[in-house]
C-alpha cells in the first residue's frame, strides 16, 4: 500500500505543547508511530493510503497547515531555540522579537527563510535565501540573499527593522520567483539589478550598513541530556535513528503542561529541546526517559552532522562512519560534517561529504573549516564509502594540527610542591578536565587561575556549566 509522507512546519522552531499534542493526536488516529524532525526545524510522519482521507479531514477540522509527499513551503527557522542557553553574550534579541515577527508573516514563503542571533552559532547563518541576521543595533537586522540553488552569497547594503522582516521577505521572494531568467539557478547574477528592484517592490524602514556583520568562531554546543542554566534546567533528546515515538512525545506535552512549561523546540539537528525544567520537576522527566528507554548524553563526534530529510543512505553513512569515529576515539570539536546525496540540498558543515556517480564520493571542507563560509576547498575526490572513515580521522588530524599551531606554549610551574598541590575538576557530563596547574589557553585562562575564581566558565568541549563539574 502506498505511504504518504506528512510535513507540518512549525515557523520559527518551537510549538506550544498543547499543539504539539493535538498533532501528535492526529498521526495517532491516522496510524502513524513515530515523528521526525527535520533540518529546517519541522515536523514529518508517515501514513498509508487508506489513512489519508480521514487525517485530511482532521487536519481540517483543527486548521492545520500541511503538506502531502511536497516540500513547497520550507519552514521559516530562527536561532530562538539558543535562546538563554546557547547564546556567546547577551543581546538585545529575545522571546518577544522572535514572536512579534512571526505573528506579521501573512504569507507561506516558498524560499527558505533563516532568522538568526549573531551571538550563536547552534543554527546556520546562511543554509537560508533569506537570511536576517541581528545586528548590534537593536531591533535591525542584516539581511543576506543565497539565490535559490547557487552559491551566492549577496548582503543587501542596509539593515531592516524587525518589524518589516516579513514584508522584506515576500517582496524579496517576489522578485526572485518572477524573474528566475536573471536571479533563479543561474551563475554570476546582477546583485545591483536585484537590489534595485527590490527598492521599486517595497517601502519599510532601511538603515545603512556602517559596520559589517561579526560573527563569532564556529563551535557546535552540546545539545544532549539534562543542563542548568540560571536556576532552572533544560533537557534535550535526540534520537540515532531519528525517530521519535509518539508515546514518549504526548507524555513529554502532557508533562510540559502538567508544569506550566508552554513550549517545545526543534532544532536543525533533528532534536528536541524543553527549556524552563524547574529542580523540583527534573525526576519527572527522568522517568519520562526511562520509561521510554532514551539514552541521552551520546558521544559529541555523533551529534555533528546534518543529513538531508527523510534520507535511509546517508542516515545509514553516517552511522557507519560515527562508529569508525567512535573507534579511533576522534575528537571532532569546531568542527561539522554534512552528507550530500542529492544536489544542491542547502546542508552547510564544515566538512562535505558529496555523492557522485557510481557510488563515489568526494571530500571538501569549508575555507577555515567554517561551515558558514560557501568557498570549498576539495580534501579528497572518487572516495569509496568503505574508505570514507580513514580519510575523515586524517583530515580532522590535519584540522587539530593546525589549530594546536595557534596556541600559546604552556610552560610547567617551576615549583615542585605547586605540581603536587594541583586541583583538578571534571566535567560530569563529558569527563574533560581542568587542571588549575596548566588553565585553559584556548579560553585565555592563564595557568594558576583556581577553578573556584572563574565566572561564566563552560566547559570546552561540551558547553556545561561550571555546576556541572565536581572536584576529582
Amino acid at each position: 500500500m502506498m505511504a504518504h509522507l506528512i510535513k507540518i512546519n512549525l515557523p520559527g522552531g518551537f510549538v506550544s505543547a498543547g499543539d504539539l499534542y493535538e498533532i501528535l493526536l492526529i498521526a495517532e488516529s491516522a496510524g502513524a508511530a513515530h515523528i521526525r524532525f527535520g533540518n529546517r526545524q519541522q515536523l514529518y510522519f508517515t501514513i498509508t493510503d487508506d489513512r489519508l482521507e480521514d487525517l485530511e479531514l482532521d487536519m481540517l477540522k483543527s486548521e492545520i497547515s500541511y503538506e502531502v509527499d511536497e516540500d513547497r513551503h520550507p519552514n521559516i527557522i530562527s536561532s530562538y531555540v539558543a535562546d538563554t542557553i546557547f547564546n556567546h553574550q547577551e543581546g538585545w534579541l529575545r522571546e518577544g522579537v522572535y514572536k512579534d515577527i512571526f505573528d506579521q508573516f501573512d504569507h507561506q514563503p516558498q524560499l527558505k527563510v533563516n532568522l538568526v542571533d549573531a551571538n550563536q552559532t547552534f543554527v546556520s547563518f546562511f543554509s537560508g535565501n533569506i537570511n536576517f541576521i541581528a545586528s548590534s543595533t537593536n531591533n535591525y537586522w542584516f539581511t543576506y540573499i543565497r539565490f535559490p540553488k547557487t552559491d551566492q552569497l549577496y548582503c543587501l547594503p542596509v539593515l531592516v527593522y524587525s518589524e518589516d522582516i516579513p514584508a522584506l521577505a515576500k517582496a524579496a521572494e517576489g522578485v526572485i520567483l518572477r524573474a528566475k531568467e536573471l536571479f533563479y539557478n543561474r551563475l554570476d547574477i546582477d546583485e545591483d539589478l536585484f537590489y534595485n528592484t527590490l527598492l521599486k517592490e517595497v517601502n519599510v524602514a532601511f538603515k545603512p550598513v556602517i559596520e559589517p556583520l561579526k560573527l563569532p568562531d564556529f563551535y557546535l554546543p552540546y545539545y544532549e541530556g539534562f543542563n542548568k542554566y540560571s536556576n532552572k534546567y533544560w533537557l534535550g533528546v535526540y534520537r540515532r535513528d531519528e525517530l521519535f515515538s509518539l508515546r514518549f512525545l504526548k507524555d513529554a506535552c502532557l508533562l510540559c503542561l502538567n508544569t506550566r512549561i508552554g513550549q517545545i523546540y526543534t532544532t536543525p539537528w533533528k532534536s528536541i529541546i524543553i527549556k524552563g525544567i524547574e529542580q523540583a520537576d527534573r525526576n519527572q522527566w527522568g522517568a519520562i526517559l526511562s520509561k521510554h528507554r532514551l539514552n541521552v548524553r551520546h558521544a559529541a563526534n555523533e551529534l555533528n552532522w546534518q543529513i538531508e530529510d527523510i534520507c535511509s543512505e546517508g542516515l545509514e553513512l553516517k552511522q557507519q562512519l560515527v562508529r569508525r569515529f567512535e573507534d579511533a576515539d576522534l575528537r571532532t570539536y569546531q568542527l561539522s560534517f554534512a552528507i550530500k546525496t542529492q544536489p544542491k540540498t542547502g546542508l552547510q558543515a564544515s566538512v562535505i561529504l558529496k555523492k557522485r556517480a557510481a557510488g563515489l564520493y568526494d571530500i571538501s571542507h569549508t575555507r577555515d573549516f567554517n561551515p558558514n563560509l560557501k568557498d570549498e576547498v576539495i580534501y579528497k575526490k572518487s572516495v569509496k564509502p568503505r574508505d570514507l572513515g580513514k580519510c575523515l580521522i586524517t583530515l580532522c588530524d590535519q584540522f587539530f594540527d593546525g589549530k594546536s599551531n595557534l596556541l600559546p606554549a604552556i610552560a610547567l610551574p617551576d615549583d615542585p610542591a605547586v605540581q603536587e598541590k594541583a586541583v583538578i575538576y571534571q566535567c560530569n557530563c563529558c569527563l574533560t578536565r581542568y587542571d588549575k596547574t596548566y588553565g585553559d589557553p584556548a579560553n585565555n585562562i592563564d595557568q594558576g587561575t583556581d577553578f573556584e575564581t572563574l565566572k561564566d566558565y563552560t566547559c570546552p568541549v561540551c558547553d556545561a556549566p561550571m555546576a556541572e563539574f565536581s572536584l576529582v
